[in-house]
């Protein structure tokens, strides 16, 4: 057998094994912040959280996929695990790329959640200050009395 069919079965299983365990890991976590941002609506930070997941899988596997295309003859087993090395080193890289993508939308999101929060009183108003009833438009200055 070929040693470059060898490498290539062995950065798919290993690239594909890591992409699951990622995309279990953001699906499993995620869910936490998107139902504390979504406040407590479970149903849709379920639907979400798959649809992320989804785009997630889709944008990794399509490219590990595409580099999966090597065109470096391998001799050697010394060249298998350079070849595997660099195509494994750069699949983590975008693996770590798109989980800290992951997380900065999702803190983002429940940033805005926590801010959103904030900004409702902790208590009705009991009364209002100043006039009460229409707004009246104020009147020309007065001047003063012997003034020009």
């Amino acid at each position: 057998m070929d040693l470059t069919v060898v490498s290539y079965a062995i950065y798919l299983v290993i690239s594909l094994g890591l992409t699951v365990w990622v995309a279990r890991t953001l699906s499993r976590n995620g869910r936490v912040f998107l139902a504390d941002v979504l406040h407590g609506n479970e149903k849709l930070a379920d639907a979400v959280n798959h649809l992320l997941v989804v785009g997630f899988y889709l944008v990794n596997l399509g490219f590990i996929a595409l580099y999966l295309q090597d065109d470096t003859t391998i001799a050697d087993a010394r060249g298998v695990f350079e070849v595997l090395s660099r195509n494994l080193g750069v699949v983590l890289l975008v693996l770590g790329a798109m989980h800290l993508g992951n997380v900065f939308v999702l803190n983002r999101f429940r940033r805005r959640g926590l801010m959103d929060r904030e900004q409702v009183p902790p208590v009705a108003p009991q009364g209002y200050a100043g006039q009460q009833g229409p707004w009246v438009t104020p009147s020309a200055p007065v001047s003063p009395a012997g003034g020009h």
